[in-house]
């Protein structure tokens, strides 16, 4: 994808994007939500985490726990990784579930997030939205260096390096490095990581260029895996516990290279092509269940578990571009294709600790040691080899109207052996046909309404991971009907948008009536709802940024087994789902070198469970900054995070009753300079 370069929140609506589309479309020209989070805006608020700069926009939130690489989001009513595709610059990682890359925002240039469907360019698993993180780029120019560092409350340090620019008329580079440790807001919460990112290209010619991009990250995460309920409460006198085992350990590591390509003969037609490699190692080691007894009072430690994912990914992305007119009108098209072929490794130790659960004080629990007598052991292997083509056309009937239509075909085979037995479980084809079409309409240059329909594909559990009871089960499908106003004003000092969607997502997974330890592919989700966005100056150096969202969403058709008897969850809303979400950000330049500013998080209450008896209450943190710009090139900010020190839940763990404390009070110092 190309780089766009979009510097402020003011006028993003005019600003090309690339998510969603390769026919280079800006926001209002787009019939879908897209948002653009840009680096000022990650400077301004501080969030130095992935997860937390991404639901900074409307209508996503964050369920990330150390099972699901702490990356995991909720957008529209739909969940994880099956149905939120994530991207790092373009290209998503095939069939995994758990993406652990990227995770620092330190070598981004900026987010995209688009809201609904996907599927068309970025193939199945794009139901509730995808969200596209852009790195910085090699850019013609100076070369320019910058220095960041940052300390904080519970030992937190970080410090980042970057430098890009020109060597010469042909070459140019750009490299990031950056890493972070804290002791974190629980007992034995330290973390460390480090994140690398670099690229260099060469302008063969003015028509030609090519780039080769590295990227990696190594994390030591938090080894905490939540806090249960005490007689069905979470108790505010365990907000700092952890109940996990001294010896636990969590390792991911991930790498990115790639190699694209960009021809454009003349200003009507562009080629590109990029071929990447990915590898993906990720390591648990853990006792992770953790449940109240209520007859001894004391919590009952369990689920020393032991696993390793190996993954590896080799593919490659071209597509082509056309300007020209169609029956006299204006038209561009896209043609494209994906290949890749895929394998990951499982290994693990049956998922079975200590036959007896330990039991420790839920006050001063022991840590205790990790206990296993089962080996460690390569358990299966999943391959798949998989290719899709797609082609996109945009047709302008006249300078107000604009139709856009997508399709895409895939398909990916899919075989499985045992490692232990030597044997393969399956070997399965899957393959779907994806497509949208929407219109535009916008009677003047600063205000457009749409409408787009669409309809994609999920699977039923990640196709690298997929088991061999799910093996024989079709893709989930999806539909989704959403129309939208987006506008500018103000001489460009304001833009707002709305939309308005339903989605429905059929063959999920359901307990069969007859015999409920089995499944049967015959459920229904879906969901409905409303999202907004404002931006505006409002008054000379102020500005002011906010978004909210309503949904509703339930399962229509949904059966789970409860004690080996079929259960009925319809009506019911899915797990980790906040059907009410709000960000405002405010900031105030009230003196020449000094900004001060403040943001409102709101995240609607959720359930634990599909029976909706277990929830996790709502809350609202606050944040706050204050900058200095000592100089042109220097700026000073303190940063408080959770300035009031609300006690919140941010997701419940695998078992329903066990869940992840939110990051309390923090304050950190940034310095950063440029030369």
């Amino acid at each position: 994808m190309p780089a766009i370069s979009v510097t402020s929140s003011s006028g993003s609506l005019k600003a090309p994007v690339s998510t969603g589309s390769n026919l280079d479309m800006t926001m209002l020209q787009t019939p879908a939500s897209v948002e653009i989070i840009d680096r000022s805006q990650l400077d301004e608020r501080g969030d130095a985490n992935l997860v937390d700069a991404i639901t900074r926009a409307a209508g996503f939130s964050g369920m990330a726990h150390p099972g699901n690489g702490n990356s995991s989001i909720s957008s529209r009513g739909f969940t994880d990784a099956n149905s939120i595709t994530r991207l790092y610059d373009g290209t998503r990682q095939f069939g995994g579930v758990g993406i652990t890359f990227p995770f620092d925002t330190w070598s981004v240039e900026r987010i995209e997030a688009l809201r609904g469907p996907a599927s068309v360019i970025y193939g199945n698993g794009a139901i509730g939205g995808v969200v596209n993180v852009i790195p910085k780029k090699p850019t013609r120019g100076p070369i320019q260096n910058e220095v960041s560092a940052t300390i904080g409350s519970e030992n937190t340090q970080r410090l980042g390096f970057g430098s890009g620019g020109a060597i010469n008329d042909k070459l140019s580079y750009r490299f990031d490095i950056g890493g972070n440790r804290s002791d974190g807001w629980i007992d034995r919460g330290d973390s460390r990581d480090l994140t690398f990112s670099g690229a260099i290209r060469l302008d063969v010619s003015p028509e030609f260029s090519l780039q080769l991009s590295h990227a990696e990250g190594r994390q030591h995460p938090m080894r905490y895996f939540g806090t249960p309920l005490i007689d069905g409460r979470q108790l505010s006198s365990l907000r700092d516990k952890n109940y996990n085992v001294e010896d636990s350990r969590i390792d991911f590591t991930d790498r990115r290279t790639e190699l694209a390509a960009q021809w454009m003969p003349n200003a009507d037609v562009t080629v590109r092509s990029k071929l990447y490699q990915i590898d993906s190692h990720r390591y648990w080691r853990n006792a992770e269940y953790y449940d109240f007894d209520p007859a001894s009072g004391l919590i009952d430690r369990s689920g020393d578990t032991n696993i390793r994912h190996d993954q590896s990914e080799v593919g490659n992305t071209t597509d082509a571009t056309f300007r020209g007119k169609l029956f006299g009108m204006k038209n561009q098209v896209s043609v494209g294709f994906n290949v890749s072929a895929s394998t990951f490794k499982h290994t693990n130790n049956g998922y079975e600790g200590t036959p007896d659960p330990v039991s420790v004080d839920p006050l001063n629990p022991i840590p205790g040691s990790f206990v296993s007598d089962n080996p460690f052991a390569p358990a299966y292997r999943n391959n798949a080899q998989s290719y899709a083509v797609f082609g996109e056309d945009r047709l302008e009937l006249n300078d107000q109207w604009s139709v856009v239509a997508g399709l895409r075909y895939d398909h990916a085979n899919v075989t499985r052996r045992n490692l232990q037995t030597d044997v393969e479980e399956f070997d399965q084809n899957y393959s779907n046909v994806s497509w949208r079409l929407g219109t535009v309409f916008a009677p003047r240059p600063d205000l457009s309404f749409y409408a787009q329909y669409s309809e994609a594909a999920d699977s039923v559990g990640g196709l690298l991971m997929i088991s061999q009871a799910n093996s024989r089960f079709d893709l989930s499908t999806g539909k989704q009907l959403e129309v939208g106003v987006k506008n500018a004003f103000a001489q460009g000092k304001g833009e707002w948008t709305l939309a308005l969607y339903g989605i429905r997502k059929n063959n999920l997974l359901a307990a069969d009536p007859d015999s409920p330890n089995q499944k049967i592919q015959v459920g229904q989700q879906s969901s409905r709802g409303i999202e907004g966005t404002l931006s505006l100056a409002f008054a000379r150096n102020w500005q002011l940024d906010a978004n909210a969202s309503i949904l509703h969403a339930q399962f229509d058709d949904f059966t789970e087994s409860v004690g080996g008897v079929a259960t009925s969850r319809d009506g019911n809303v899915p797990t980790n789902v906040p059907e009410r979400l709000a960000n405002v950000w405010l900031s105030w330049k009230f003196q020449p070198q000094w900004t001060a500013s403040a943001g409102l998080r709101y995240v609607g209450k959720r359930y634990a469970d599909n029976a909706n008896t277990l929830k996790l209450p709502s809350y609202t943190t606050a944040d706050m900054a204050l900058r200095w710009d000592m100089a042109s090139n220097t700026t000073l900010t303190l940063h408080g995070f959770n300035v009031f020190d609300k006690r919140y839940y941010t997701t419940a763990y695998y078992n329903s009753t066990q869940w992840l404390v939110g990051a309390d009070r923090r304050f950190e110092l940034t310095l950063q300079h440029r030369f």
